[in-house]
């Protein structure tokens, strides 16, 4: 069983599929991975989640499925 590489996903995608290929890379449900998102990025400061997901967006290759 080969592993998933880090790629946006086109399946499982709210906005850009960023965080379902995050999910997808590391075996975990998209959902709690979106809500840790947004929880580290609300609570934290030093954590701008807004940039970071954009940058993600651009950085990120577009999976095939």
């Amino acid at each position: 069983m080969t592993t998933p590489t880090l790629s946006r996903t086109r399946e499982d995608r709210v906005l850009a599929g960023v965080v379902g290929g995050i999910a997808r890379r590391f075996g975990s449900n998209p959902t709690v991975v979106r809500a840790l998102f947004v929880v580290v990025s609300v609570v934290s400061a030093a954590f701008p989640g807004l940039f970071v997901y954009l940058l993600l967006w651009v950085l990120m290759p577009e999976g095939e499925g």
